[in-house]
């Protein structure tokens, strides 16, 4: 049972937050009314019409139930592990974001008293947990995930269990991780989830989870624990990072803290007509085609990567759409040294760019190379292996 109480939790001046609200949330506009109340320009946006004709003078709607309403649509699906939520995902359950680097945001403020409370990371992870930690002075307790790109259940509870554990507000888990490109347990969320003594908020970052095998998403999960935050993107499997859509999934109360705090129209209008789009029949299936094809280089780079003398093993998972590869010296050992120059040949004499993730824990010799076009992908092969070559000499 686990010991997690929002209204000691969360920090006392968020509870106390009183969301922005304008009259047309008083008054519901039909389309029929004259609108007067916002300061809008009334004669319209200062494009020519043969660009735009719409409605970008007005501001878009603070709430995007309809898209909100898609998202649940999405994931209102049968979930992995020992979990039955209790009911189905609606639009009280989300928060929508910038992207998922607002959602990071947004809970660090809502949860975290700067200078005096923080987070615990499982590395290597994404970087921009901590990079937002130290943006609100938040401090970063990190705890590496096992040899095998697990998460340490036992280590971590172990920490949360202690003195850190009561400074601790938010542990973040990237399933699947970025740069492993590995799912995380169901059954390791749970444990950390109902951890006996901690009160604090579990967030799990499904931005790649729609390349994992079908089913593979926790979203479901908040509706029956209210310490549980998922947040996932449109930017990775549905192609559309230019207009930077997060969302969070978690339990209406806190759902409600993050609405309070975020600006009252981050979602602007177009990109709420393209997101909407991309969650409608026609884009689901545009995605399912496309995932489709990605699966498939995925697939096929594992098999011809490891033709190439000097590339050694995959780390981590296949669940994403990336794959983390040891580049190897003559003697065949992973090597920084070399996939640091491959890395900067590939981009400064091959026009191919990947990254290096070497410096990561766990992660010695490694490139993190991004699944791309038939076309990119046979392109890649044949230039790293040139480059991979020269740099073993």
């Amino acid at each position: 049972m686990s010991a997690f109480n929002l209204q000691t939790c969360a920090r006392p001046n968020i509870l106390q937050l009183v969301p922005y609200r304008c009259a047309r949330d008083d008054y519901k506009d039909d389309g029929t009314n004259i609108l007067l109340d916002a300061n809008e320009n009334a004669f319209g946006p200062s494009l020519p019409s043969e660009v735009y004709n719409g409605t970008l003078h007005r501001y878009p709607d603070p709430h995007q139930i309809a898209l909100k309403e898609k998202f649940c649509d999405l994931r209102n699906v049968p979930c992995p592990g020992p979990v039955s939520p209790p009911k189905p995902l609606a639009p009280e359950n989300l928060f929508l974001g910038v992207g998922s680097d607002e959602c990071i945001d947004a809970l660090l403020r809502a949860f975290c008293v700067p200078g005096k409370e923080g987070i615990l990371t499982c590395p290597p992870t994404y970087g921009m947990y901590s990079v937002s930690a130290q943006v609100n002075d938040v401090a970063v307790v990190p705890h590496p995930l096992t040899a095998e790109f697990d998460v340490d259940v036992e280590g971590i509870a172990e920490i949360l269990a202690g003195p850190k554990g009561k400074e601790i507000k938010l542990v973040y888990i990237c399933s699947p991780g970025n740069p492993t490109g590995k799912l995380v347990s169901p059954l390791a969320v749970k444990a950390l989830l109902e951890q006996p003594t901690w009160n604090g908020v579990v967030v799990v970052d499904e931005a790649y989870i729609d390349f994992s095998p079908e089913g593979s998403s926790i979203a479901p999960w908040v509706t029956a624990f209210p310490n549980l935050v998922v947040m996932q993107t449109l930017s990775k499997a549905f192609g559309l990072a230019a207009i930077r859509v997060g969302v969070s999934f978690t339990s209406p109360e806190i759902a409600t803290i993050l609405n309070s705090l975020k600006a009252p129209y981050s979602i602007s209008s177009p990109t709420s007509s393209l997101a909407t789009a991309a969650l409608g029949s026609g884009g689901l299936k545009v995605q399912a085609e496309k995932m489709v094809k990605i699966v498939s280089e995925r697939e096929r780079l594992v098999k011809e990567l490891p033709k190439i003398e000097g590339v050694g093993k995959f780390l981590g998972g296949f669940d994403a759409n990336f794959l983390l590869v040891e580049m190897l010296d003559k003697s065949g050992n992973p090597s920084n040294e070399v996939a640091l120059r491959v890395y900067k040949q590939l981009a400064e004499t091959r026009g191919v760019v990947v990254r290096f993730r070497g410096k990561e824990r766990g992660c010695n010799g490694c490139l993190r190379i991004t699944v791309g076009t038939e076309q990119e992908n046979s392109t890649m092969l044949e230039r790293l292996k040139e480059v991979l070559a020269e740099a073993r000499k």
